[in-house]
């Protein structure tokens, strides 16, 4: 009866065989469908990102793009003229090298090397039409907004020069014009927000030097 049998046995074998060494194919393949959309899910959000970050930087080039100037000598001359006034005392209201307060200092300093007319009050200066630029983002030239007075609203202002330094003409008792860092806790704690101004300047300088 086992002779009778013995040929059906080689064919248990490969059948088994065959049976186990499938299987593990079959769920190894049922996860792959999910494991694909995870990593289209993780690629789209990346791609959404990216998209967002060069939408910002896109919306700063077409506001000034079209400027046959370069930002950066404005700014390199904005800020040449402002360091030479360093020490200038500070005066209420006042607009000449006789005296600066903060927007006066401001003003004078891109209505000089850049043509431009800001708004004369810090109030109305925040409110210019200008690109509003992150503070891990900022360039030399852009205007930076404090609230200095503890009422949460801008009260001072000044030019960032770069390496987290900044130029304003700060009271009387501080010396008028100085450099101070944006890094120090009095001023990273007022700090409001920056304006990219350059991005307004007129298409022909006619800066008087």
């Amino acid at each position: 009866m086992l002779n009778r049998f013995a040929p059906l046995v080689p064919l248990a074998l490969v059948t088994l065989l065959f049976g186990c060494a499938s299987h593990p194919q079959q769920v190894a393949e049922q996860p792959k469908p999910q494991v694909q959309n995870q990593a289209k899910f993780v690629a789209a959000q990346s791609a959404s990102v990216y998209e967002e970050e060069m939408a910002t930087e896109k919306e700063l080039a077409d506001f000034s793009g079209s400027k046959p100037y370069q930002l950066p000598l404005l700014a390199d001359s904005i800020l040449e003229r402002g360091k030479s006034l360093i020490g200038t005392r500070y005066r209420f209201g006042g607009t000449s090298e006789a005296g600066f307060d903060c927007s006066g200092f401001i003003g004078y300093l891109f209505r000089e090397e850049a043509g431009m007319n800001l708004p004369r009050s810090t109030r109305e200066m925040i409110n210019v039409d200008a690109p509003l630029v992150a503070r891990n983002n900022l360039k030399p030239g852009d205007l930076l907004f404090f609230s200095t007075s503890g009422r949460g609203r801008v009260s001072h202002a000044g030019i960032y020069l770069g390496d987290n330094q900044f130029i304003h003409s700060s009271s009387r008792r501080s010396g008028g014009v100085r450099v101070d860092n944006l890094g120090d806790s009095y001023w990273s704690k007022t700090f409001i927000e920056a304006k990219r101004a350059l991005a307004m300047a007129p298409t022909t300088v006619t800066a008087s030097k």
